[in-house]
């Protein structure tokens, strides 16, 4: 079910807030921390999938 738009309106009729449920706020949120984790590690260099794997391996993830 699709979530309609809903607004906190000041005296003139301008919006001043949204209302969301908290399963929207909460999903906003980890994408929100997501980003904020791409953002932190994007200088990082990049490894292979190879390598991914035999770290992970290690590690006894998988």
């Amino acid at each position: 079910m699709a979530a309609r738009e809903q607004y906190v309106i000041d005296a003139e009729g301008r919006r001043t807030a949204v209302l969301l449920s908290l399963e929207q706020y909460e999903r906003l949120m980890e994408d929100l921390h997501d980003l904020a984790i791409v953002a932190e590690r994007r200088d990082e260099e990049s490894i292979s999938l190879q390598e991914l794997k035999r770290r992970l391996k290690k590690d006894g993830l998988i």
